[in-house]
């Protein structure tokens, strides 16, 4: 999912948030966990009065380990990454905590490459890969946009340089 918050008056910068699609709420991640845990109960119980003493222990432990394992699908959910542009920078926020890179905005390319689909922005010989979260159509209308704000910013600057020239 991409969320485009344009520049202000206030603020002259265009923030971008890249987060994955995500449907599933923590009450329903718990909800989920809860009836397939109830399932896997239930037919171990059967099991169990048919004569596999073994079922709810094993029971217990498959659904120990699927919902540590939702849980973790659930939390990698989580992941965003903020993209800021305005004159002078690009900056690539990770989130949570994973750092953030920046490039100047009049040197930065967008790069989507056609084999496997990555997107990268790519500037002075280093390349950050972004959106790695984002489904195929989502990466290619991002490098579109991304494409479209950085030459509006370079434009802008190069009006900006000329005015001054002229005065």
């Amino acid at each position: 999912m991409i969320v485009l918050r344009p520049a202000t008056a206030g603020l002259p910068c265009v923030t971008l948030w890249l987060r994955p699609n995500r449907t599933l709420s923590r009450r329903g991640l718990r909800r989920l966990i809860m009836v397939l845990v109830a399932l896997t109960l239930t037919t171990a119980v059967l099991g169990a009065w048919q004569g596999n003493v073994f079922a709810p222990l094993f029971a217990l432990v498959e659904s120990a380990a699927m919902a540590i394992a939702l849980s973790v699908a659930w939390r990698a959910g989580a992941r965003s990454e903020r993209i800021t542009l305005d004159e002078s920078s690009l900056e690539v926020h990770s989130l949570p905590g994973r750092g953030c890179v920046r490039f100047p905005s009049y040197w930065v390319r967008v790069v989507l490459e056609a084999g496997d689909g990555r997107l990268l922005l790519s500037s002075h010989g280093r390349d950050l890969e972004i959106g790695v979260f984002l489904a195929e159509p989502e990466r290619v209308a991002l490098s579109r946009k991304l494409r479209v704000l950085l030459a509006e910013l370079n434009d802008q600057s190069r009006k900006q340089v000329q005015q001054r020239c002229k005065t």
